[in-house]
């Protein structure tokens, strides 16, 4: 890119902006370089913040903190065009408003001069390292960064200080159905629920089977490989006789499992596919009667 070479790291900045990251119980009697105190009144979100969604409950925890030892990271903010002693907030609005909830008249602040497009980096950068964001937000960030600014998925990998993979599995998130992002928003499917729901023809129903029966990430992956069984068959069943086809079958019903049969004179074998280890001691047990 035309700007790489002049292009600021800020992932490996942003503890020297801020100080080292981390929680707000931490380090409460080292105030960071360059903060001053603002009345709480002069922030105002930032629209683009990649992150959307505040717990009730986690924002109440973090408030009874902030009530008893104040905020201890100063929140990132930079000067409002056009308007005295307004800031908008680049990282720190969970603080900002845990701060408000704690009934606080002013809160510590960082300014900096960065553009639209540093403030994004930066904002992602802090919710990715302080494992603030969810999974859908995150890749919406990096979605963000790439059709704004011309971002490739190398470049977010040096910026934001992950691997290029992580990069490009997060991305591939945002190809799910508007239903199944929202329950991971919502907190419903975890970020490993939904990257094994990608492969299967219709995720939404085996999301909804996820959430209703509790599934873990492990059922999940199994699903999508049972998926992923049952559509080779469809091909190979052209090649297996009527007979071997319906034993396949009956057998299947009676174990209540994906059973495949593949017949080679002499021999052959059987394949049953289980999802955990209750299914398998079940097959045991049949099998031993």
């Amino acid at each position: 890119m035309a700007e790489e070479a002049s292009r600021p790291r800020l992932g490996r900045g942003l503890a020297a902006l801020i100080g080292d990251i981390g929680d707000e119980e931490q380090n409460f009697d080292k105030p960071k370089a360059g903060q001053r105190r603002v009345p709480i009144e002069f922030l105002r979100p930032n629209a683009r913040n990649p992150r959307k969604n505040f717990a009730e409950a986690d924002l109440e925890d973090l408030a009874n903190s902030v009530r008893e030892k104040g905020i201890v990271q100063p929140v990132l903010v930079r000067s409002v065009a056009k308007e005295t002693d307004r800031f908008e907030i680049i990282a720190g609005e969970r603080r900002w408003r845990a701060a408000q909830m704690a009934g606080l008249h002013d809160v510590p602040i960082v300014v900096l001069e960065v553009s639209d497009r540093e403030a994004l980096e930066l904002a992602i950068i802090e919710n990715v390292q302080r494992a603030d964001l969810n999974a859908i937000e995150e890749a919406a960030g990096y979605e963000n960064l790439v059709a704004t600014y011309n971002y490739t998925q190398a470049d977010l990998a040096k910026i934001i200080g992950k691997s290029r993979s992580h990069i490009a599995n997060t991305m591939r998130l945002l190809k799910l159905p508007d239903d199944v992002r929202q329950s991971v928003l919502e907190g419903q499917l975890t970020a490993g629920h939904a990257r094994a729901l990608l492969s299967l023809d219709d995720p939404s129903a085996a999301a909804k089977k996820i959430i209703d029966q509790g599934l873990s990430v492990r059922d999940a992956e199994a699903i999508g490989q049972e998926a992923a069984v049952e559509k080779r068959p469809a091909k190979a069943k052209a090649a297996k006789d009527a007979d071997t086809v319906a034993l396949e079958k009956a057998l299947g019903d009676a174990l209540g499992l994906v059973v495949s049969i593949d017949h080679k004179n002499p021999g052959g074998q059987i394949s049953i596919r289980y999802r955990n280890l209750e299914q398998l001691d079940e097959v045991c047990r049949k099998l031993r009667n």
